[in-house]
């Protein structure tokens, strides 16, 4: 499939009335996993393709381009006014938090599988297992306080288990910042995963953001605050990949080409009839912005799309489905590597005046104060053990524990090697 093959669309014709953007959302109790995840996704995709349109008109002097940036941007804000609008009302914080950390989880695991370009693939490694511990750590909160189990939440195609622990997350600003590509040179595949996994993240971390001060409750709004704290850094991390040489324009087309090739894979993919139709109609109007950019990069510099994204057509489409095994790999091989500035480093091998362990002394002094590890605290309090759902014993013989939360792995030269959680 080629998006610039598409028939061209009057950009003029494509608004939305009021109807027109609130469409019928999924019912929760019915739902398949993935069709949650793929809402989310192409809801971070519109709010980023939104920010990234302020941010470019904020800095061209040109005003006819800006017109035409506004025009783009209001109908991107429409997009992403109705997917948002796909959630249904009776959807709690948490539970809809539950499809975030599926789809950060499973994204990332499926991104990486078909990187290829080494160092992008392990940035997604590490951050992985992140967010694979952020899913449990929301899954135990969300058991203590509904009753609700994540595992059907996630329709069992993601483990529910500790991962790197969130305490060990913790790392110093600058440890966020990564070698970023080079657009001649990279692949599209590459190119893509960029764009693709910065904004997933950014939306992860825009919505814990504004969900922290209105959770109902003091235990979720700090778990909230701590873990979007982490996210940040995701997003800094990927971010930082993305190429700094490229112009606006050429970054105009490459995230308008970017939400054509998602909305293509979601078209394809999409088990949801009613929603098929929403990807298919919003897939229509990406190809009028997309030949839009394109206008614009050859009218302003002079450039053809195949500079950019070469003759167009998609890899294959992005699918998210489970990846137990993949995920279990990463964890066994990785979980006591840290970020170290432009690389990453196990823990085991730092040096104890490192920015690391400086960051961790700081800001974990009091471990109980760490809410994602209070919180399993709570769980075991409460019920006798955390919760989890496992296919299998976790990976990590320290992390097989259920009646005591590691604080260790991680953020504790030796502690997997020690073979006990102490």
């Amino acid at each position: 499939m080629n998006p610039f093959e598409a028939k061209p669309i009057r950009l003029e014709s494509l608004f939305l009335d009021w109807n027109g953007m609130y469409p019928k959302p999924y019912d929760k109790h019915t739902v398949d996993p993935y069709t949650r995840t793929r809402v989310i996704l192409m809801n971070g995709t519109e709010f980023e393709a939104n920010w990234f349109l302020h941010q470019f008109s904020r800095h061209c002097d040109d005003n006819d381009v800006r017109r035409e940036l506004a025009v783009i941007r209001r109908q991107e804000q429409q997009q992403q006014k109705l997917i948002s609008l796909l959630k249904p009302t009776d959807e709690t914080i948490l539970e809809h938090t539950i499809g975030y950390e599926q789809l950060a989880v499973d994204l990332t695991a499926g991104l990486a599988q078909r990187e290829p370009d080494a160092y992008v693939k392990s940035a997604l490694d590490f951050a992985l297992l992140e967010d694979f511990d952020h899913l449990y750590r929301y899954a135990d909160l969300l058991d203590m306080e509904s009753g609700v189990h994540a595992e059907d939440l996630v329709g069992h195609y993601t483990e529910v288990m500790p991962g790197r622990p969130t305490i060990a997350h913790h790392r110093y600003p600058m440890d966020s910042i990564k070698k970023h590509i080079h657009s001649a040179s990279a692949a599209l595949d590459t190119k893509l995963c960029v764009g693709i996994i910065t904004a997933a993240e950014q939306q992860t971390m825009n919505f814990y953001m504004n969900v922290c001060g209105a959770y109902p409750n003091d235990r979720g709004r700090r778990l909230y605050q701590e873990i979007g704290m982490i996210e940040e850094q995701h997003v800094s991390q990927y971010g930082s990949l993305m190429d700094t040489n490229a112009t606006w324009l050429e970054c105009l087309l490459m995230h308008q080409y970017t939400e054509c090739f998602l909305y293509a894979s979601c078209m394809q993919t999409e088990t949801d009839a009613n929603i098929k139709r929403v990807w298919e109609q919003l897939y229509q109007q990406e190809t009028a912005h997309l030949a839009a950019a394109a206008r614009l990069l050859k009218k302003v510099e002079g450039k053809d799309y195949q500079q950019v994204v070469g003759e167009g057509t998609f890899p294959n489409p992005l699918s998210l489905h489970s990846n137990i095994d993949y995920v279990r790999g990463v964890l066994a091989s990785s979980v006591q590597l840290t970020a170290v500035r432009e690389s990453y480093g196990s823990i085991d091998e730092l040096k104890p005046e490192s920015d690391f362990f400086c960051y961790q002394n700081h800001i974990n002094r009091d471990v109980n104060s760490v809410l994602s590890h209070s919180v399993i605290a709570d769980h075991i309090r409460e019920k006798g053990q955390d919760y989890r759902w496992e296919t299998a014993p976790n990976p990590i013989p320290t992390l097989q524990n259920r009646k005591q939360d590691n604080v260790e792995v991680g953020r504790v030269p030796d502690s997997v090697l020690a073979g006990v959680s102490r």
